[in-house]
């Protein structure tokens, strides 16, 4: 598998790292972004970059898409000019984006009729785990075509497969949503802490370890006390995330009410200003909340 041509389109916070760590292990990568600059600083990696997105895909065998939504998928991937047609037949179009369970079942539809094996297999870990290669990805596809992938994904993280094409951005939804929901609670706990006359930095080092511990109260807990809210995961695509969840739920006659409050807490963190800062800033809204 060594002598794959992977086709990269999305070089972002997280893209640029999922494709230097691809050239890094060994695989012919071509890549694309809409900005030339976070896609040309990968040369140094041996990354070729291509002028096009369906130039990066022409002679891919596997195309890995790392777009900002479901539309800009839909727009690069089945637009004009679309990537799947500059496409072999016979080859695999991952798409890693976070995109509406609709969405992936739709462009699964579309792939199978050009005769692309599709996957969506977005992932959770952040801008560090993509960095390290320890993202979690949760993959949506027959079971054969996640076996043949598995090398490719070995560099990335782990992978799991979770049922047909649309799980993967199913599970994905999941992950968001406790994501999220743990987020606000940390939040709201070292808000508690620091308001009531603790210092929240010894309160989560009294808590590490136990029951409250996790990988958002480490990492985000620690963010939220030092004010460093510079984005690894935006609001502005938190409330992508929640808000597709929801409406997902609703589609299947589903309350969430949890979801629901955590939802309107980014986008007032996003209506006032907030929306690129990293999502651990709910902190930032829910002292705005208290103390307007």
């Amino acid at each position: 598998m060594s002598a794959t041509r992977i086709g990269f389109i999305g070089t972002g916070i997280m893209g640029s790292h999922m494709a230097r760590r691809l050239a890094q292990a060994g695989f012919a990568v071509s890549a694309w972004n809409r900005s030339p600059g976070k896609a040309e600083a990968l040369e140094l990696f041996g990354v070729a970059v291509a002028a096009e997105a369906a130039e990066a895909a022409r002679y891919a065998d596997v195309v890995i898409a790392m777009l900002s939504s479901g539309p800009v998928c839909d727009e690069v991937l089945f637009g004009a000019d679309a990537v799947a047609d500059a496409m072999s037949p016979g080859s695999m179009l991952v798409v890693m984006s976070s995109i509406p369970v609709e969405t992936a079942r739709r462009q699964w539809e579309l792939a199978v009729q050009r005769n692309i094996r599709y996957v969506d297999a977005p992932v959770s870990g952040g801008e560090k785990g993509a960095d390290e290669g320890t993202l979690a990805i949760m993959a949506g596809a027959e079971a054969d075509t996640i076996d043949a992938l598995k090398p490719v994904f070995a560099p990335l993280g782990r992978v799991t497969h979770v049922g047909p094409a649309g799980a993967g951005s199913l599970a994905k939804l999941a992950n968001q949503l406790i994501v999220a929901s743990n987020i606000c609670a940390v939040a709201e706990a070292l808000l508690l802490a620091e308001r009531g006359g603790a210092d929240p930095a010894r309160v989560r080092e009294a808590l590490l370890g136990g029951f409250a511990d996790s990988t958002v109260f480490r990492q985000h807990g620690r963010r939220m006390i030092e004010a460093d809210f510079a984005p690894g995961g935006p609001a502005k695509y938190q409330i992508k995330d929640t808000g597709t969840a929801l409406a997902f739920a609703a589609s299947l006659g589903l309350t969430l009410p949890v979801a629901t409050e955590v939802d309107l807490i980014f986008r007032g963190l996003v209506d006032n200003g907030g929306g690129d800062l990293d999502h651990s800033a709910a902190i930032v809204e829910l002292r705005r909340i208290n103390f307007r």
